[in-house]
């Protein structure tokens, strides 16, 4: 092989340089990260039971999910947890099957098992995200002269940035310590024995009563004769104040009393759930926490959610600004630039290495030609094999060129030898060099005291004579133990 290149040095070039545009190209699709995704694929199913206790959810919700997830290619593991209002179920999968493939998997699983989930978590919606486990970033909503409530700040977060967050490339999903508006209805037991209710009429009568309805036109197509107008018919849509949820009524009474939900709760508009309180330097404050998707870079990501809320920080209220009080980005920037650093000090060092021992430019040149082509092939071939570009396959690459450089000081310095020895060109000394690795190859191969063929006089042949010259081939004992007694034939013996 490598006589064929030394004899083409055009075709070797043209190698050399279609391997750097591949990897030059690769290079902008490889992802960054600070460690390599060694974690298994995971998919996450998250569901809402709001006011249900945590032995609720886990008998109601959780055990349900996790009966349904049956039959799934390379499963590895399944965990859970319940906790007062929330559900969540991780599945863990095998490195055989494509994340987008076991997500899917899941999600078929779950629309098997979603109309035996109570009416309430169906309405809130199951969550189905593949994600990494590790945060990204963590960003947060902080009122900086303390006039607005987290509730108020959690609510501007859900209606005008959360949705733009996750729409982004790269974010797997979000986190949101914080909660938004909700019309709360606070019941009182002793009203509700009074009257004879019970929690499950209030729930049915306000699911009944507020609703979207479509009511229809006057006058539509089929039309009677002599028909003039066509009015379309509009109903009252969902109740949206808190008078009118204190208008919904309960029961009538055959005296034709109403009783109406004001009569047994108290109605206001409050937290969606008191369970979490946040605050950002003692200020007000509602915070989210962005997950990476899988195989996403992670500096590119981060850069477009932060482009996305700097977008979004002119519409916001007075004295609210965005905040980020844990980002892992500038971990993953200074690692990699700590390494590039290294790396070119390596290439440095070897550069003056080479002059000064070799004291020869030429020979020198050589090598240090061979370092870019090695480094951005090896680009090429993360991005084939699906590596990113981290802290541990940086550092590879650092000892990648101590390996390179190492093999070709040896061959440099064996032809600059041959060539001031012998006087040959470079041409003619680097196939010198490239023929007698062969013949020491073959003696490896022909064993101590193998038999070899090789170029030896014939017995035919006498000197001065017209075929003194004359060579043929014969098969001579090897000796490559002179000082062994069993080499009988040491000093006629050919040298193989």
């Amino acid at each position: 092989m490598a006589k064929f290149f030394i004899r083409r040095p055009i075709f070797a070039w043209v190698i050399a340089i279609v391997i750097m545009l591949g990897g030059a190209l690769a290079i902008s699709s490889l992802s960054i990260s600070q460690y390599p995704e060694i974690a298994p694929t995971t998919v996450r199913i998250s569901a809402t039971y709001n006011g249900a206790s945590a032995e609720t959810v886990e008998k109601s919700v959780t055990s349900i999910i996790e009966d349904g997830m049956t039959g799934l290619d390379d499963l590895t593991y399944m965990t859970s947890s319940s906790s007062t209002g929330q559900a969540s179920v991780t599945l863990t999968f095998g490195n055989s099957i494509e994340p987008d493939i076991a997500q899917v998997q899941v999600q078929n699983k779950l629309q098997l098992v979603q109309s035996q989930l109570p009416d309430v978590v169906q309405s809130a919606g199951i969550s189905v995200t593949r994600s990494t486990s590790s945060i990204l970033l963590v960003g947060a909503l902080v009122s900086t002269d303390s006039n607005r409530s987290p509730v108020e700040l959690g609510d501007i977060f859900s209606s005008k940035i959360e949705d733009q967050i996750k729409r982004l490339e790269g974010v797997g999903s979000i986190e949101v310590f914080g909660t938004g508006y909700a019309m709360r209805v606070w019941l009182d037991p002793f009203k509700l024995n009074k009257f004879q209710l019970t929690p499950t009429d209030v729930t049915s009568a306000i699911k009944a009563q507020n609703t979207q309805v479509s009511v229809g036109s006057i006058g539509g197509q089929p039309v009677a004769e002599g028909q003039q107008i066509d009015v379309t018919v509009t109903a009252q849509s969902q109740l949206t104040s808190v008078s009118d949820f204190e208008s919904i009524i309960l029961k009538v009474e055959t005296d034709g009393a109403t009783v109406r939900l004001s009569d047994v709760a108290r109605i206001e508009i409050g937290q969606e759930s008191y369970s979490t309180n946040t605050r950002s330097n003692r200020k007000p404050a509602t915070g989210f926490a962005v997950n990476l998707a899988t195989g996403a870079n992670a500096l590119d990501t981060a850069e477009r959610v932060k482009t996305a809320l700097s977008a979004i920080a002119p519409a916001l209220p007075e004295n609210v600004i965005i905040t980020y009080p844990y980002d892992t980005t500038p971990f993953v920037q200074l690692s990699i630039e700590k390494v590039v650093h290294t790396l070119i000090e390596a290439i440095v060092l070897v550069f003056f290495v080479l002059l000064i021992f070799l004291q020869n430019l030429r020979a020198t040149f050589i090598p240090m030609i061979a370092v870019p082509v090695v480094l951005l092939g090896t680009f090429g071939i993360l991005a084939v094999t699906g590596y990113s570009i981290n802290t541990l396959t940086m550092f590879a690459m650092v000892l990648a060129i101590g390996l390179l450089v190492d093999d070709a000081i040896v061959v440099v310095e064996n032809v600059e030898r041959i060539m001031s020895e012998e006087g040959l060109s470079p041409l003619r000394g680097d196939r010198e060099v490239d023929g007698r690795n062969h013949r020491r190859h073959r003696r490896h191969r022909s064993g101590s005291h193998g038999w070899c063929s090789s170029l030896w006089p014939s017995s035919e042949a006498r000197p001065g004579s017209s075929i003194a010259s004359s060579r043929s081939l014969s098969s001579r004992p090897c000796c490559s133990q002179p000082s062994s007694p069993s080499c009988s034939l040491r000093r006629s013996a050919p040298r193989c």
